[in-house]
């Protein structure tokens, strides 16, 4: 079983940025590598995947905020960040981590139903 424990988030200012951290731990192994990714979702709307990096520490970005996102792995491997730039009244949403261990650490399509474990979420609101 894997947990994820999100922080960060809250109200932020248009055109600020936006920063997220996402604690992974499993109860099972320690060596346990993870594709880690992070999702958003706004009212009526599909949970939308943002970016994801596997074990081997590569990115990757969906279209829809690619140029404003990154996303970044600790040194422990098992922490992940998001930094979100040039924030708009439409990234408003609940923002969600994900991780999946079965791929032995490998990240493939950023489809939530490629992810088996979720954080909690955390609501940020853009406001201008």
């Amino acid at each position: 079983r894997v947990r994820l424990v999100q922080s960060g988030g809250g109200s932020v200012q248009a055109g600020g940025s936006l920063r997220l951290s996402c604690a992974a731990s499993s109860d099972d192994n320690t060596n346990t590598k993870y594709c880690m990714a992070w999702f958003r979702q706004s009212p009526g709307k599909e949970r939308e995947g943002l970016a994801a990096v596997g074990s081997n520490g590569v990115p990757k970005y969906a279209d829809s905020v690619k140029g404003r996102v990154t996303v970044s792995r600790g040194d422990n491997d098992n922490t992940l960040y998001l930094e979100l730039d040039s924030l708009k009244a439409d990234d408003t949403a609940v923002y969600y981590c994900a991780a999946e261990t079965i791929n032995g650490g490998t990240c493939y399509a950023l489809d939530r139903y490629n992810f088996a474990f979720w954080g909690q979420g955390t609501q940020v609101t853009v406001s201008s």
